[in-house]
């Protein structure tokens, strides 16, 4: 009987779960998507139901692949700053989820900037005050559903980010690990405990929040009785963390300096700074890397808020291409973009710029322009977005990035990845395993447990696929590069308010 772990990766657009064996190798997955609602311009939500049934679901055919598997641990990588608030008794949810990408709390940001929270909340959490972040939709949701506040003084209600909920579901457990902690816009992230003044600020009950745990250690056993789910009951769920530190810690960036970029629904760049939170200067945000056998280790990180999404939206809403793959092939059909820009600012322009008044643009269009150059230039977007985020991380950091690695849906795209070591003048390494954010749950679920015995261990598991080196001319691509920071210039702060 094989031994192994289970990872459950719960993203925004569907739930996954992988087994892992003992060499880092995947023996078994299963995956669903789920919907997305848009109840008004701007808003995004998902059903908390739907999201623990996809996951519970994959889950089961995941391990129905090794009918004998023996899971020593399981592991969970999580959406990150989707809040969802539900009933502590019936464990039903007040209100749907309130994703990430949605901006409906802009105007509640602008009012905590307005009380002066901006330079207390930077220096406290390491963020910067974004509609992006959980507290602000807490608010929301305490405001906006009847008689939730009260319920929440009360102590009647719990709040958690995607983890907490299928961590509790899994096991009773009400926590949540210090990396998805540190993105709520209410942690102290130097003294890794909730904030009290901040919960103050924003009327937020402290019985609501969940108790801030490491990222490898046992929470819970999982629960008899769960449907599929059976053969799981006793075992310990025993790692988790945010998706993008769950990839940083995957792709075995162990060491400060070291970076990797995540191309999903959005585009995420984080750098380990080691076991001091480097505050940013060019826009960024500090973020818990992980805790670990009680040492925490920092991030500087970077967000995109729509890289494949772009892609989706050539393919379903403008009809251009019939699939992913069919942009990559449109685009390698011709030399350039014809002078085409796309600033894909559908929900604003996350960092360095942080403007949630941004809107998509396509600039430079001409009579000869063709699909094929509207095609380029959305790949190209993704490109230019990561150059802006790695550019501020290497200013912020004080020290030369010599290697990004890579990993997320897009990051197979040969051209994208060429495209992105031509801006960035260094390698791009793409890993021969490209599961890393389950891989990074499932480690730190593997290390709490005994599965792997340190990080020296997990190191070795990694092996590059492909290394992309520069090959265009810098002249070239610095040109290019001004054009889109023009083109950001014309998409910014488009919308009134």
């Amino acid at each position: 009987m094989g031994e192994y772990i289970l990872a459950l990766d719960q993203g925004t657009t569907s739930s996954r779960a992988i087994l892992f064996d003992r060499s880092g190798r995947i023996a078994g997955k299963g995956q669903h998507t789920f919907p997305q609602y848009y109840p008004k311009q701007g808003w995004v939500e998902h059903d908390p139901e739907e999201i623990w049934e996809t996951e519970r679901q994959a889950a089961a055919e995941a391990i129905n692949c090794v009918p004998d598997a023996r899971v020593l641990g399981i592991g969970v990588t999580n959406q990150r700053e989707t809040t969802l608030i539900w009933d502590k008794k019936t464990g039903k949810p007040v209100y749907n989820a309130i994703v990430w990408q949605c901006r409906r709390t802009a105007q509640l940001c602008e009012e905590l900037k307005a009380r002066g929270l901006t330079d207390y909340i930077r220096e406290t959490t390491g963020l910067i005050i974004d509609a992006y972040f959980s507290a602000t939709k807490i608010r929301w949701i305490l405001d906006n559903v009847p008689g939730a506040q009260q319920r929440a003084e009360k102590g009647e209600l719990l709040f958690g980010t995607v983890e907490t909920w299928l961590i509790w579901r899994l096991t009773g457990a009400h926590v949540t690990d210090h990396s998805n902690a540190s993105r709520t816009m209410l942690f102290d992230i130097h003294r890794l405990c909730w904030d009290e003044r901040l919960c103050r600020e924003l009327d937020i009950p402290m019985s609501l929040l969940p108790r801030p745990v490491s990222n490898s250690e046992v929470y819970g056993y999982v629960q008899p009785g769960i449907r599929g789910l059976e053969r799981l009951a006793g075992v310990p769920v025993c790692g988790a963390a945010g998706d993008q530190q769950s990839a940083l810690f995957g792709q075995a960036c162990f060491a400060p300096g070291d970076a990797k970029n995540t191309y999903g629904t959005g585009c995420f760049t984080l750098m380990n700074v080691g076991d001091t939170a480097v505050q940013s200067k060019a826009g960024l945000v500090t973020s818990v890397g992980w805790t670990v056998g009680g040492k925490t280790t920092y991030a500087l990180e970077g967000s995109v808020f729509n890289a494949g999404s772009t892609i989706q939206w050539l393919r379903d809403e403008m009809g251009l291409v019939d699939s992913a793959p069919e942009c990559d092939r449109l685009a390698e059909t011709v030399p350039d973009s014809g002078g085409v820009v796309v600033v894909p600012a559908f929900t604003g322009l996350g960092a360095p710029y942080w403007d949630m008044y941004a809107r998509g643009a396509i600039l430079g269009i001409t009579r000869g322009t063709k699909r094929a150059h509207v095609a380029r230039a959305v790949l190209e977007s993704i490109a230019f977005q990561v150059t802006d985020l790695m550019r501020a991380m290497q200013s912020d950091a004080g020290c030369s990035i010599t290697t990004l690695r890579v990993d997320g849906g897009a990051s197979v795209s040969d051209l994208l990845m060429q495209m992105q070591a031509d801006l960035l003048r260094i390698g791009v390494d793409r890993p021969a395993m490209v599961e890393t954010t389950a891989f990074g749950a499932a480690a730190l679920a593997g290390l709490s447990c005994g599965m792997w015995q340190s990080l020296e261990e997990l190191s070795a598991l990694r092996r590059s696929q492909h290394v992309f080196l520069p090959r265009r001319r810098k002249e070239d691509c610095e040109a290019e590069y001004a054009l889109w920071q023009r083109a950001v210039g014309r998409a910014g702060d488009w919308v009134q308010h």
